[in-house]
């Protein structure tokens, strides 16, 4: 089985830093270019305006499809620890990988159209990648605390749950605050709304 095999364990790391190479470098890009100020930019911004668009819209889906292995691996790994102890219903697995998936769509969907390009799909794609990912990280969590002692430690799934939480609570005023504005434009000016 592929979650068995050694070295396996590279792709979530992998993962990790390419997506984190793709925000840095088209931050990077941006900023030089002089297409967004250099403090707190949102990501989206980064990856809006040529040349950095294409090299954002292209990492992120690498992101994405390295998400998509992570995740079955993930997926294979639960699968082959549930056959000796059966600490979760095989369904239940199967529907977390199919909500992490939606959000890895929803991840390719924010990086093909540009923010300001077409915003409603990429405001879509944004919702969809940060609500299944919020609802992929909470399920995972809730398999890891049904695999204790056996398949993980009580510390790694309070760390997991944590994360979880804080996702939760900051997927709220993105919602709150994402519904209040209708951003048309990078560039604001004092006098604007």
């Amino acid at each position: 089985m592929l979650c068995c095999m050694p070295g396996v364990a590279v792709v979530p790391a992998l993962l990790v830093a390419w997506s984190s190479a793709a925000f840095i470098i088209s931050y990077v890009i941006a900023v030089l270019a002089g297409h967004v100020e250099p403090l707190v930019p949102y990501i989206s911004d980064t990856g809006t305006k040529p040349p950095e668009s294409g090299i954002f819209g292209f990492m992120i889906n690498i992101s994405a499809l390295l998400a998509v292995i992570t995740m079955y691996i993930r997926y294979l790994l639960i699968e082959k620890q549930n056959e000796s102890s059966r600490f979760v219903r095989s369904s239940c697995n199967m529907f977390s990988l199919c909500i992490g998936w939606m959000g890895c769509t929803g991840m390719g969907i924010v990086a093909t159209f540009q923010e300001l390009a077409v915003p409603s799909v990429h405001d879509i794609g944004a919702l969809v990648a940060f609500g299944s990912g919020v609802v992929y990280i909470t399920l995972q969590s809730i398999i890891s605390y049904k695999s204790c002692p056996q398949w993980n430690t009580y510390l790694v799934c309070h760390i997991r749950m944590a994360i979880s939480v804080i996702s939760c609570i900051a997927f709220i005023p993105m919602i709150v605050f994402a519904s209040k504005i209708s951003m048309t434009k990078i560039d604001w000016t004092p006098g604007e709304k």
